[in-house]
């Protein structure tokens, strides 16, 4: 019988598509907490993992992170002696180790980490704390209380560490006075559906499951506040409906948004419905999208030689850090065994694995809030996500591309964009709608231009249109396609306004598959504006099925008055759109378009 991660012998019976049981999750979690302990300190009050990394809040601050987020590995884990050696540097770390939690800091998202597991745990590890240790530790928490948050997901910092406190019985009013505090802040971002903005904005990403929900959901639980769970566990279940299409069927999450060395992090949100019982989700696709999750990661060299989490994504990869990313970040994957605080003999754990939406067929899926389309096919498992709504300039190109997906990292060939004048930019995005098969936008590209975007998806392939509009006639207009690479094909045909122009002096053309010249791996077409509004059109498919049809037979596309699109599918089907002003169009004269 082939060995599993962790040397745990693949179970092919209960979990024929992962392999993986609650056996592998437990040793997964021993394995990750045995490679970190020779770095603790001394006194155990600080884990200072490996390199040549420091976090912009500084190396102290890194060991907090350290000490924090595998203290929380922990107490899922509920390993007792390790939760011994968590109480001796709790004793050392309150008693003038770590650094103050203040405003805006770091150790604020740490004091949440260290809340949890002692609540988790209270009588493993708190209850059996001396009395100067636990007053120590609840003070150096109780400044969590008062210190301001970012305006983000660090709003439900305060309300973990109020919740434990609360609990405790220190200084109750305040603990609930944060909690009420964190959580009608949170309340202000809530976009429906499930979803949540993180912040003020459109900032959209995997920081809805593993940050908005799993906070208020958890609090809510360990409060045995029935209410509560029944607003934060509704919007979770409602959420997942939608978020495990965000899954491809090799295991790996879409690759969008930031903070993605946090990795299996993203099967956090999944557990958590089984846990608060409000998931659409059956047991055994619940563990099948978690287990092929945690997999995909530890598959592709997510831990080292040493047994350390990396700072990456398959392996090391500082494409996909932020300056906060320390030594010790990729441990908030710990969130991800949340699903060992249930129990062996539920069925989650005993269910046979069911496939994935992924698994199941192809599918084309509007996602409302951040005005999303999710796209994937069954033949390879991939899964698109084209992004129409989300938005965090701080981050590009997380978030400004007009498309990811589970097989793909956004390529310094700008994969996914309108160029203008060679420029890529894409700030001001504006959702316009989405349906059955189609998500739309504008957004402000180079020189104040304005861009209204179109895509219809059907299997695989892709129509994208582009209304390019207050650009000088004469601008140059490159339309991307996507990156391409590990068994993926490429491709991009133009379709009106767009050509494929010889250019000997460009990189390397296309490899096997793809259309059209290549710019650093990513498949372009070429166009100019005219004297007012253009409309260019291209075809686009990323695909690793083999012997697929060609793009060019699956559609037809034909372009009506200039401003009318009609898309016709080999199947038959098909729909028709329009590009016009829009309503009360201002001196810029944003363009919006719409069925018809």
């Amino acid at each position: 019988m082939p060995a599993g991660p962790a040397g745990v012998p693949e179970d092919r019976v209960l979990s024929p598509y992962t392999g993986l049981t609650r056996a592998h999750w437990e040793a997964v979690a021993d394995s990750l907490l045995a490679a970190v302990e020779p770095y603790a300190t001394g006194d155990r009050a600080l884990y200072h993992l490996p390199g040549d990394r420091v976090s912009w809040s500084g190396r102290l601050s890194d060991g907090l992170e350290g000490y924090a987020r595998t203290l929380l590995l922990a107490a899922f884990r509920r390993d007792e002696k390790a939760l011994e050696q968590y109480a001796d540097g709790l004793a050392a770390g309150t008693a003038g180790v770590w650094p103050r939690i203040e405003h805006r800091g770091q150790p604020l998202v740490e004091a949440a980490s260290i809340a949890l597991a002692l609540r988790l745990t209270r009588p493993l590890l708190w209850d059996r704390l001396d009395d100067g240790v636990r007053q120590r530790a609840a003070s150096w928490l109780g400044d969590a209380l008062t210190a301001e948050p970012w305006p983000c997901n660090w709003e439900l910092f305060p309300v973990t560490v109020g919740g434990f406190l609360a609990e405790a019985g220190y200084e109750p009013e305040r603990s609930r006075a944060a909690i009420d505090r964190g959580l009608d802040r949170v309340e202000r971002w809530y976009a429906g559906d499930g979803w949540y903005s993180d912040g003020p904005g459109r900032a959209f990403d995997h920081y809805n499951g593993w940050a908005m929900h799993l906070y208020p959901v958890l609090h809510a639980l360990l409060a045995g506040d029935a209410a509560l769970l029944d607003r934060y566990g509704g919007r979770l279940e409602r959420h997942l409906a939608d978020y495990a299409r965000m899954f491809g069927s090799d295991g790996a999450p879409m690759r969008q948004g930031r903070s993605l060395t946090y990795r299996f992090a993203t099967t956090a949100p999944l557990w958590l419905g089984t846990l608060a019982g409000r998931t659409p989700l059956q047991p055994g696709e619940t563990r099948r999208l978690a287990s092929g999750a945690l997999r995909y990661f530890l598959d592709r060299g997510a831990v080292d030689e040493r047994g350390l989490l990396t700072l990456g994504w398959h392996g090391p990869d500082t494409a996909v850090l932020q300056g906060y990313s320390g030594p010790a970040s990729p441990y908030w994957a710990a969130k991800a065994f949340v699903a060992l605080l249930l129990p062996a003999d539920h069925a989650v754990w005993t269910a046979p694995e069911e496939p994935g939406p992924a698994d199941r067929a192809d599918a084309v899926t509007p996602v409302r809030p951040p005005n999303w389309l999710l796209q994937s096919t069954r033949a390879d498992g991939l899964v698109r996500l084209h992004n129409h709504g989300s938005e965090d300039v701080r981050y590009d190109p997380y978030y400004t591309r007009l498309a990811y997906s589970t097989a793909t990292a956004p390529s310094s060939g700008h994969d996914n964009c309108v160029l203008l004048g060679g420029d890529p930019s894409r700030t001001r995005i504006e959702p316009l709608g989405s349906g059955g098969s189609w998500a739309a936008s504008r957004h402000t590209a180079a020189g104040g231009a304005r861009v209204t975007s179109l895509v219809v998806a059907h299997g695989a392939a892709e129509v994208r249109a582009h209304l390019v509009a207050d650009a000088p006639p004469g601008t140059p207009v490159r339309v991307t396609g996507w990156a391409a690479g590990e068994g993926r094909r490429s491709e991009l045909l133009p379709a009106h306004a767009l050509s494929v122009p010889p250019d000997p002096s460009a990189p390397p053309g296309p490899g096997p598959g793809e259309t059209g010249p290549a710019l650093a791996g990513v498949p372009y077409a070429e166009g100019v504006t005219a004297d007012g509004p253009t409309l260019f059109v291209a075809l686009a498919r990323l695909t690793a099925e083999d012997g697929a049809p060609a793009l060019a037979d699956l559609v037809t596309v034909r372009v009506e008055d200039g401003r009318g699109l009609c898309v016709e599918w080999s199947d038959g089907t098909g729909a028709r759109f329009r590009f016009a002003p829009g309503a009360g169009a201002s001196a810029d004269r944003p363009w919006t378009v719409a069925p018809r």
